[in-house]
């Protein structure tokens, strides 16, 4: 009867519910369920439990109880029985191991006696770093039987001995696994293994990798595994042992190693069947698997009925199951009190429970891929965090995904949703709710996780070969096919890396929301403050700090990502707290860098002592110096601020507010109204004062949001949170936007430094990377086109099978470097990426050129900033594609790099040299290239001060860059110089720039000729050194190949830089005494002695080709013009009326102690094909000059010594003083080559060199003017 009543009532689907009350409305919570029978006579509520517990067809008889939590724990603990922990069926399979030692615990760790060197322990897990030279240990139990294996987290990647050993094998400061015969071991730095002697074996590893030790006493062998895939057995028929004394898990690591060692502990990532962990599993783990499937199940059924079916479909299921929405509670909270009864008996176990089922039942609910499941994890959730036990268990999870962010590779297949994006995603959806955000912060290892969670594993050559299997590049022979394919593969790799970056920036969002649960009451953002200090002084090598942090470049690449792209385009919520000073009105959603109008930086951050930038170097020199000469602690409250694009002209700004608008920005609107507070001065003020300054302005260079204009700006459009299931952060304080604490605010400024910093350390060396494989790839690429010409002209034979092989090997490399190339292209210069950077350098160098006003606060500006800054430019100028066209680059928006460089390039202010030289090479790489250098002509600072500050650093340091930058300004303007393009980036107007600088300061330039000389003397003698010791080992290294090659590039430079100052500043040689004539003269002989008359012409092709130079480019011609050039200036100069006596060209010239050498080096210029040489751009009228000049010191000479003409053998010179000490009488005579100088410093000079001082000739005797005596040497 009771049947037919509830039938009759509408629940003939089998679900019958027993008021208690006469209103169900009025007391929901005690309705009771119980069991009843169907139209088709089956038990559906019975049915749906054997479902969900996965039993058999009728294992559950007819419910006589209502469902509640007590059933259903009851029908568990029935059922699952043969799984319950109380059985004794998982120590099966452990024969041929034992533990040893005193050990009370059943758990696997390292043998503390065993411990050879420092290593520091972290147990849980169980982490081992090196802090001696070479630091071993072994595990505490051992194998001699059956199949085991272990895995090993590689925290870095350098020299690690990883593998097996017996007690017997000695650890030692210098010998460890491997090292001795009853040992074997791995090392992927080295690819090689190891057992007494070392051979190629593997692959190489990198920081993240899982490294499967195994080892097979069955079959007596040793083999390896990386990221589960094998690298083949390593050792076969190893030595049997004895029960009890079988090999060990062993490692040995080297200074500032680190690895995570799982022997069982943990899941193993990558198992290899067959093989057994060699701790074993705990008791409890089945029974937890099974009820975490059986909820699994619960919740698939749930996600079934609620989503929608055709009504046969859904007609069914109403007959074959009973609603979810009232069993699911009492259902679902019985397989939590079981789960967490078990886990509470074997406390132990939840490590491995979390890392394994539990970690793996979450991912299932929600999801690998995008869109998730966030209603199914959020009510999962809600049910697990009702237990107090639940605690330990999220903590193990956090752990658990942040390793699994480490060790996550990208694979082509599983793009965009791969890598480290499922754990990321998992792992920001469980912070957002606040007792989980408080757990993780919590803990001890907070950073240590934050770290792990932002890491992202980078591919080795080995692995690229899979992810970017298809290379292509322009003009090659391979199929156009892959052309589209890399395309394909390249757009797949960025879109997830795109993922995973935006899954640290919602990451890093939670973290800068959190308000941490202390006392004094702390801001959003200071946790995060924290972590990124503490990150930056780790990373610069401060050993005080526990050394648990993974402190790799990709986690500063991620953090700088993360922080790029909050000040870019701007943060991704519209207000965190209030904090955020780019949260202002209608600008939340512009980026900071992009806001532009007034600007402000608090001072404190370059005058405050704080611990992590301390002993950063400063650009007048170290902080303590620097605090102890100008104290400074008055201005650490000031703020200097500015008007964006103050420093530069009015006609050429360009500005977020200006018509045209910075490379950074797309758009273009109209100017809006600016109000300038004195535009060309910094203005400084309390930070917690106000100043009458320039309202902010209601536009940017888009009257809307920016990144409207941004067309690949990274996409939100499929994130992970729709408005439907977005669950916001749980926080219980609320914190005013306005408090006392704005001084201790987390600011966009203090950001930006971070951020400068973390590119210094973290992303530049990536860069720089990235630059050589760049490099490489050209070169490549011409080697192959090369060998690919030689091919066509059809050679034959032993030249044939050569040049394929060459080929082959040529056409690897450059696939190599394509792969590698692409790769750093996609991870590091994505086009928001480079938005972001040129204005990064916008604002960096206002910054500097305001500070640059205050001699003291210029002299506390961290040395990274400028570092920072001209590595953004260039990388920004030589990335590939373009980020703007080399004509604006500039011109829009970084005019004021280019007066920074200018002014600050000889500026003492600048203690250090390195700093001096990189602004200066800057310059020497910009203006070789027509558009940059019509950046510098247009420059009023460039055309004002570079000039005159050229000249004058000219010296022994800087030579060398400031002779390229000069060389550059002038090429066109020599005898023969106008061969191949290089009249295209000379410059007319720093020419008459120079020519004004070097005669209005005649000391200066003479400072300038005295360094001139003694550097081109210095490279010849060099030079000729080079080519004499070619000529007599009669075998040429590459290192002195190299070497010729560039101090000959070198001594041409300076010789086209001396042959511009004889045509652009002839009086200097011509008027008053004739000194520089004098030296210009023993500096044109001496060239042509050297590198003219003395060399071999074999060996001097040989010394100055350099690698992939046509062999037309490595001619004397190069040296030759630019002496030509300086005799016919001087030659035409002197022809030329003057007001004042002129000194005596061909007097100078007759009266050297060589007369043959100067006709000689005459004689071969006039034979020189000029012709070839220049392609006929030399005048023939220039050639009849110089003959004539050749013909007029024959007689000028001839006059002076008749004899000598006759005779064909060298005049005494009129000069008898000796040149080197200029104090004695020059008596002393080198022979064969006849330079004469005193006899004191001739002797001293024997004593250690056998040369002369003068030529680098071997000297044979020394004649001495007063008494004729011999000295063999």
């Amino acid at each position: 009867m009771a049947e037919d009543s509830l039938r009759s009532s509408g629940l003939s689907f089998g679900l019958a519910v027993v008021l208690n009350g006469d209103d169900k409305k009025d007391n929901p919570v005690k309705n009771r369920l119980i069991s009843c029978r169907n139209d088709i006579d089956q038990q559906s509520l019975e049915r749906t439990l054997e479902h969900i517990f996965n039993l058999r067809h009728g294992a559950l008889g007819l419910l006589k109880n209502p469902l509640d939590a007590g059933v259903v724990r009851s029908i568990i603990k029935k059922h699952f029985s043969a799984v319950y922990p109380d059985s004794n069926g998982c120590s099966e399979g452990r024969d041929g191991f034992c533990m040893v030692g005193n050990s009370l615990t059943s758990i696997i760790g390292i043998e503390e006696s065993s411990i050879c060197g420092d290593l520091q322990i972290n147990k849980h897990p169980l982490i081992l770093e090196s802090l001696t030279i070479f630091s071993s240990a072994r595990a505490n139990a051992c194998v001699w039987r059956g199949k085991w294996m272990y895995e090993v987290i590689l925290e870095t990647a350098g020299i690690q001995q990883l593998g097996w050993a017996t007690r017997s094998c000695p650890f030692t400061d210098r010998m460890g696994v491997g090292d001795a015969e009853n040992s074997y071991a791995f090392d992927g730095r080295r690819e090689k293994k190891w057992n007494k002697e070392d051979e190629t074996y593997g692959q190489p590893w990198v920081v993240g990798d899982i490294i499967g030790c195994c080892i097979d006493l069955d079959e007596d062998k040793i083999l390896f595994f990386r990221n589960g895939i094998s690298l083949g057995v390593a050792f076969s028929g190893i030595r049997k042992m004895p029960p009890g004394s079988g090999y060990f898990p062993a490692v040995s690591l080297s200074q500032d190693e680190k690895c995570d060692l799982n022997f069982g502990s943990r899941p193993f990532k990558y198992p290899v069947t067959g093989f057994l962990p060699l701790q074993s599993m705990p008791h409890v783990c089945a029974l937890a698997s099974q009820l975490l499937q059986s909820l699994s199940r619960l919740l698939e059924l749930q996600r079934t009925e609620s989503s929608e079916f055709n009504s046969l479909g859904r007609l069914g299921r109403l007959k074959r199951f009973v609603p979810l929405e009232d069993i699911f509670i009492p259902v679902a909270l019985a397989i939590c009190e079981e789960f967490f009864y078990i886990l509470d008996k074997e406390v132990e176990s939840t490590e491995y429970v979390a890392w394994g089922p539990f970690l793996s039942f979450l991912m299932e609910v929600f999801g690998l891929q995008a869109p998730h499941d966030f209603s199914s994890l959020d009510r999962v959730l809600d049910l697990f965090l009702q237990f107090r036990s639940s605690n330990l268990l999220f903590q193990h999870l956090i752990n658990a995904l942040s390793s699994g962010c480490k060790t996550a590779s990208l694979v082509l297949t599983e793009c965009p949703h791969s890598g480290s994006y499922c754990y990321l995603a998992l792992a920001c959806h469980l912070l957002r709710r606040e007792e989980l955000m408080i757990l993780w912060w919590k803990s001890p290892e907070f950073e240590f996780l934050f770290e792990g969670f932002l890491s992202r594993k980078s591919p080795n050559k080995h692995d690229l070969k899979f992810l970017i299997p298809s290379v292509w590049w322009p003009n090659s022979y391979e199929d156009v096919s892959l052309e589209s394919n890399m395309m394909l593969t390249t757009m797949a790799l960025s879109s997830a890396i795109e993922k995973i970056e935006e899954k640290h920036r919602d990451l890093c969002c939670l973290v800068l929301q959190f308000i941490p649960p202390v006392t004094p009451l702390q801001l959003p953002g200071s946790v995060f403050r924290t972590f990124l200090q503490n990150l930056l002084l780790k990373s610069r090598g401060d050993h005080n700090f526990p050394s648990r942090a993974i402190l790799r470049n990709p986690v500063l690449v991620s953090v700088y990502t993360v922080v790029l792209h909050f000040l870019s385009e701007g943060f991704p919520l519209s207000d965190i707290c209030g904090w955020s000073k780019g949260c202002k009105g209608n600008k939340s959603d512009i980026g900071f860098l992009h806001q532009g109008g007034l600007q402000r930086f608090p001072i404190a951050l370059f005058l405050k002592n704080d611990s992590y930038r301390v002993d950063i170097l400063r650009l007048g020199g170290s902080f303590n110096h620097l605090a102890k000469a100008h104290p400074v602690y008055d201005k650490e409250e000031e703020v200097v601020s500015w008007e964006e694009g103050c420093m530069d002209d009015e006609e050429s700004k360009v500005t977020h507010f200006t018509r045209h608008k910075p490379c950074c920005c797309s758009c273009n609107v109209s100017d809006p109204a600016k109000t300038y507070c004195d535009p060309t001065k910094p203005s400084l003020k309390g930070s917690r004062g106000h100043s009458a300054s320039a309202p902010e302005s209601s536009s940017h260079c888009n009257s809307g949001n920016l990144n409207d204009e941004i067309i690949d700006k990274p996409s939100s459009s499929d994130h992970s949170y729709s408005h439907a299931e977005y669950r916001p952060v749980q926080h219980m304080r609320i914190v005013p936007t306005e408090t006392t604490f704005s001084s201790a605010m987390l600011g966009e400024e203090e950001l930006l430094d971070a951020m400068l910093l973390l590119y210094h350390i973290g992303v530049a060396p990536n860069l720089k990377k990235a630059s050589t494989y760049l490099s490489n790839q050209s070169q490549s690429i011409s080697q192959l086109e090369e060998i690919d010409r030689q091919m066509k002209e059809g050679p034959c034979g032993e030249l044939q099978r050569c040049l394929k092989e060459a080929r082959n090997i040529c056409r690897e490399e450059v696939i190599d470097c394509i792969r590698h190339s692409t790769w750093y292209r996609i991870a590091l210069l994505a086009r928001w990426k480079q938005r972001g950077m040129y204005a990064a350098c916008m604002w960096t160098v206002q910054l500097l050129l305001i500070l640059s006003k205050d001699d003291v606060l210029f002299s506390f500006v961290p040395e990274f900033y400028l570092e920072t800054l001209v590595d953004c430019f260039h990388v920004l100028r030589k990335s590939d594609p373009p980020f703007a066209p080399s004509a604006i680059l500039i011109k829009h928006g970084l005019t004021s790099f280019v007066t920074f460089v200018v002014t600050h390039f000889n500026d003492p202010r600048i203690s250090s040299a390195d700093m001096r030289d990189l602004l200066l090479q800057s310059i020497s790489v910009l203006v070789q290239y027509k558009d940059f250098l019509v950046a510098f002509e247009t420059n009023v600072a460039a055309t004002n001060i570079m000039p005159r500050a050229l000249i004058s650093a000219f010296d022994n340091r800087s030579w060398m860059p400031v002779t390229n930058v000069l060389l550059r300004l002038c090429k066109g303007s020599g005898f023969g110089s106008s061969k191949h393009g290089e009249t295209s980036t000379s410059s007319v107007i720093f020419q008459r720039l120079l020519r004004d600088a070097c005669t209005k300061d005649e000391e200066l330039f003479a400072i300038f000729l005295n360094h001139l000389f003694n550097i081109l003397s210095w490279t010849i003698t060099e030079f000729s050194v080079s080519v004499r010791e070619m000529q007599e080992k009669y075998q040429v290294s590459e290192f002195q190949l190299r070497k010729s090659s560039i101090v000959f590039d070198l001594s041409c430079n300076l010789a086209r830089i001396l042959e511009f100052c004889t045509r652009e500043v002839p009086q200097a040689f011509l008027s008053g005494t004739d000194m520089n004539l004098q030296r210009l003269t023993e500096v044109v002989v001496f060239i042509l002695s050297q590198m003219i008359l003395a060399t071999d012409s074999d060996f001097f092709e040989m010394a100055v080709r350099r690698h992939g130079n046509m062999l037309e480019k490595v001619n004397r011609g190069l040296i030759l013009a630019p002496l030509a050039g300086i005799l016919l200036n001087l030659v035409d100069s002197s022809m030329v009326p003057s007001g004042s006596k002129q000194n005596d060209i061909i007097g100078v010239f007759a009266s050297m102690d060589c007369p043959d050498t100067v006709l000689c080096g005459l004689q071969c210029m006039l034979e020189y094909n000029w012709a070839g040489f220049s392609k006929g751009n030399v005048h023939f009228s220039k050639l009849r000059q110089l003959e004539e000049f050749s013909s007029l010191l024959i007689s000028e000479m001839s006059s002076r010594d008749p004899e000598r003409s006759e005779l064909g053998y060298e005049a005494e010179t009129d000069y008898s003083t000796c040149c080197i000490c200029y104090i004695q009488e020059a008596d002393a005579q080198f022979f064969p080559c006849l330079h004469k100088s005193c006899f004191g410093c001739i002797t001293r000079h024997l004593l250690n060199c056998q040369r002369c001082f003068f030529c680098n000739a071997t000297v044979i005797d020394v004649t001495r003017k007063s008494k004729t005596s011999s000295e063999n040497n």
